[in-house]
């Protein structure tokens, strides 16, 4: 193909790509709106209006035309940056073009739908009431990995939605060298006579908590041009590089929760508002997966929010709005205390955390490979929790219906987290072979540095690697578990005298 004609059909195309990502930021709108501020009352509206977005977004994705651009631009001389966005344009459109419209829509509505049906039933605490919609939900999600590919594990079909590239045997072998290596570390900290600092008590004003979480986005570098904060039931951030919203949730009896929500939010927004403006509309101003996602979320939550320099530097603001005049090493104790008893994951310590997803993977994974029923997921989910924690759900409501992401059809998120946290850890040693300790920055409240290094290393990139190629480039390594497990042993070992 000649050079002016590669370059007039690539046009065409990416004119085609740009509405296509604009229709479905449209309907991500929709859905904050409706998770944050929507009434009650305006599901059956909303059901419909998400439902039409997403057969849109779908009729664009599997248009003709585009499969024909992409046939035409596969033998075209293209530069990296172009060649990048038709792979991954190509990859989606050949997954959407196997799955019926009806099916979209259907997902779409049911999704939707489910939404309410899920907050009725864990405020009842009641798993019965979610459990057809449950089970809809399942059966439609096999249907869209059936139409995809009906030769491979649909499991695995549905992972790849959320993380392409890394492979499911990666996420076996991950979460498998976790639980093998955390369960004894976490062992050893229950056998510890060590008890942590805790300097709060009582309850603490919910307006208070949001000024101070407030505060903790501006000492953080958010943007608030681009940005803005509300409370959700499930903390999480959405949006553009124009517009990355955050949201978080506050305990009355306990605000380092509140604080660490929103530091995590404020991770995924960083990323986020960190995309190239210009490529906005084609994978090169999109984030790469949610792996990597992930990782912006944990590095900031844990590395940065979770660190003794941290507290050093924010306990005078913890003093100011909460009355709690604490010392920095007290803080830092509070904030890495292990609960092995603690039921939801979004409340869970750095180490057991991991042990939640690997229930939750376990669960989902059985699922949809029909090896578990909709109706024994609570008695399979309070087993694994017996078995891996050593605690048992009393309520479904702290049990399975805690989460938000099956209602969302979200089958192959759950495993993201973990690798967002190994990977983490991987990107901040890489930070600090660079720039040298940070520590100290931390402390004097100085994140330019890593921000601007995560910049140029991760955000910058869009979706222009690969999630190995990004890792290799930005580490020059492998993606590994090494730095976590070194992190995690040598931070809480340390703590606890163990």
């Amino acid at each position: 193909m000649a050079t002016q004609e590669a370059t007039d059909v690539y046009e065409e195309f990416e004119d085609h790509v740009r509405r296509l990502t604009y229709v479905g930021d449209a309907a991500g709108v929709l859905q904050w709106d409706q998770e944050v501020v929507m009434p009650e009352g305006g599901t059956p509206a909303r059901s419909k209006q998400t439902s039409a977005l997403s057969t849109l977004k779908h009729e664009l994705l599997t248009d003709d035309r585009l499969g024909e651009w992409l046939d035409e631009l596969e033998s075209a001389d293209l530069d990296p940056e172009r060649e990048a966005v038709v792979r991954e344009v190509r990859r989606d459109h050949e997954r959407a073009v196997r799955v019926p419209s009806d099916l979209v829509e259907r997902i779409s509505e049911t999704t939707s739908n489910a939404l309410p049906v899920w907050k009725q039933a864990r405020q009842e605490d009641d798993f019965d009431a979610f459990a057809d919609t449950l089970e809809e939900i399942v059966q439609l999600k096999r249907e869209y990995a059936e139409a995809i590919d009906p030769d491979r594990d649909p499991y695995e079909v549905l992972f790849e939605e959320y993380e392409p590239y890394l492979g499911l045997d990666t996420v076996e072998r991950v979460l498998e060298r976790l639980r093998d290596e955390l369960v004894p570390l976490i062992d050893d900290i229950q056998d510890s006579d060590v008890d942590l600092a805790d300097p709060f008590s009582g309850t603490y004003d919910e307006a208070a908590q949001e000024e101070l979480v407030r505060e903790a986005l501006d000492y953080l570098g958010y943007d608030w041009d681009r940005g803005r904060l509300d409370t959700a039931p499930h903390p999480f951030s959405s949006g553009t590089q124009f517009d990355a919203r955050v949201t978080t949730r506050f305990d009355p009896e306990d605000p380092l929760d509140a604080l660490g929500s929103t530091i995590h939010e404020f991770g995924h927004a960083t990323y986020t508002q960190g995309l190239p403006r210009e490529e906005y509309g084609t994978p090169l101003g999109d984030s790469r997966d949610l792996s990597v996602h992930e990782s912006q979320s944990r590095l900031w939550e844990n590395h940065v929010g979770r660190s003794q320099p941290f507290f050093e530097g924010f306990a005078p603001s913890i003093a100011d709005h909460l009355g709690v005049d604490a010392d920095p090493r007290a803080l830092y104790e509070a904030a890495n205390t292990v609960h092995p008893d603690n039921l939801i994951r979004v409340e869970a310590d750095e180490l057991t955390y991991h042990m939640h997803i690997v229930l939750r993977f376990e669960i989902e994974r059985d699922l949809i490979q029909g090896d578990l029923d909709v109706a024994e997921v609570p008695q399979v989910w309070n087993e694994k929790m017996e078995e891996y924690l050593g605690v048992r759900p009393d309520t479904d409501a702290e049990g399975c219906l805690q989460d938000i992401h099956w209602t969302h059809g979200s089958f192959g998120y759950f495993p993201t987290y973990s690798l967002g946290s190994v990977l983490a850890a991987q990107l901040f040693a890489a930070a600090e072979d660079d720039l040298g300790s940070l520590d100290g920055r931390v402390h004097d409240g100085v994140f330019d540095p890593l921000r601007e290094w995560l910049g140029e290393n991760v955000h910058r990139h869009g979706a222009r690697y690969t999630t190995d190629e990004l890792i290799r480039e930005a580490t020059g390594e492998e993606f590994t578990a090494d730095y976590f497990l070194d992190y995690a042993a040598g931070k809480y070992r340390s703590l606890y005298e163990v």
